[in-house]
């Protein structure tokens, strides 16, 4: 079993998402991060159902690095309730998977 993981959340604009990279990647909490976007996201909020246009930000870190990953999103983030989803890593080549674990030592 892997201790990597990828992280994903959103954000309502390109420059907030370079932001997130930024700040998490900066402070090693993340090895890297990919912005995606723009997508489409369908939801319900507040009881209704919306659609919008969302930028994805999808982050490589560890299992020991997640709490302080996750905090920092939550504590930079523009959304009160952001998605933050973390699955793990399963399978990669063994530099990448050493590349992840050695930049956010």
């Amino acid at each position: 079993m892997t201790d990597l993981l990828q992280v994903s959340t959103a954000t309502p604009t390109r420059q907030e998402a370079i932001e997130l990279a930024r700040s998490a990647v900066g402070e090693r909490l993340a090895a890297g991060a990919q912005i995606i976007g723009p997508v489409i996201s369908a939801f319900w909020h507040d009881g209704e159902f919306g659609t919008g246009e969302e930028w994805q930000l999808l982050l490589k870190t560890t299992k020991a690095r997640y709490p302080e990953l996750e905090a920092h999103l939550l504590e930079r983030h523009p959304w009160r309730n952001p998605e933050i989803a973390a699955v793990p890593i399963v399978m990669g080549s063994k530099g990448y998977m050493d590349w992840i674990t050695l930049n956010t030592a």
